[in-house]
């Protein structure tokens, strides 16, 4: 579970990044999190996955405050972040054991996920390659497969799609459907709006650091009096906020 209480973010005094934000996201949901460019997603989730702290408001992962008991809090969750340019210089399998070190994974517990997730993102015969080597789609592979190798319950994915190949994009919704259907919390931010309204249980719209909408599908499309598709729905609630 992610809860969120009166939280926000101010830049420099003035930019109200994320603006009194509620949200609560329970066990056993993919949550998608949805909004313009510069709306606030990237610093919120920056702020939930605990690399940001906030100037006012609380935020806990499965009941730990993410900045009051940080190193609890943050074992609870796997952060894929919005760009994958990291540890270019190690091999694959170096940075997933590295990985697997800061998180306390056992020899043999690692050696399963990393074969299991290798096998599963098609990445079995590239471990031993640098990742300054491997395609924007193949880092965005390591990268997942690095915050999943301790298996943690909760999710928190920024825009994860993006350069992965179709299948590999498919695999990785499949996993975040079983992974919530297990009892366990996906939290992503997307661009793909077909890709939240196939996939969510609900979403949020944010906009200038303020929630604008949370829910189903179901209830935007009572909201708005219509059957309307999310992409529609989402134009319609950005535009107003122009």
């Amino acid at each position: 579970m992610i809860e969120l209480t009166n939280v926000s973010k101010i830049y420099g005094n003035t930019v109200k990044a994320v603006d009194n934000l509620n949200l609560v996201i329970p066990d056993g949901e993919i949550f998608g999190f949805l909004g313009p460019n510069g709306a606030g997603k990237t610093t919120t989730i920056k702020l939930i996955a605990g690399i940001l702290n906030a100037n006012s408001g609380t935020i806990r992962i499965n009941g730990l405050d993410i900045e009051k008991d940080a190193l609890s809090a943050k074992m609870q969750l796997g952060y894929v972040p919005d760009t994958p340019n990291v540890f270019l210089r190690l091999k694959g399998i170096e940075y997933l054991n590295f990985m697997a070190d800061m998180y306390e994974v056992s020899t043999e517990d690692r050696r399963e996920r990393i074969e299991s997730l290798a096998k599963r993102f098609s990445m079995d015969d590239v471990l031993n390659d640098r990742i300054q080597s491997y395609s924007h789609g193949m880092r965005q592979k390591i990268i997942i497969m690095g915050v999943l190798v301790h298996n943690p319950p909760v999710w928190i994915l920024d825009e994860p799609m993006t350069g992965l190949d179709p299948r590999s994009s498919f695999l990785l919704k499949e996993m975040m459907r079983e992974h919530a259907d297990s009892g366990n919390t996906v939290f992503f931010s997307t661009h793909v709006l077909d890709v939240a309204e196939k996939l969510c249980d609900r979403v949020a719209i944010i906009n200038k650091g303020q929630l604008l909408f949370c829910g189903s599908m179901e209830e935007m499309q009572d909201h708005f009096k219509k059957n309307t598709s999310l992409e529609n729905m989402f134009l319609e609630l950005t535009e107003s906020e122009e």
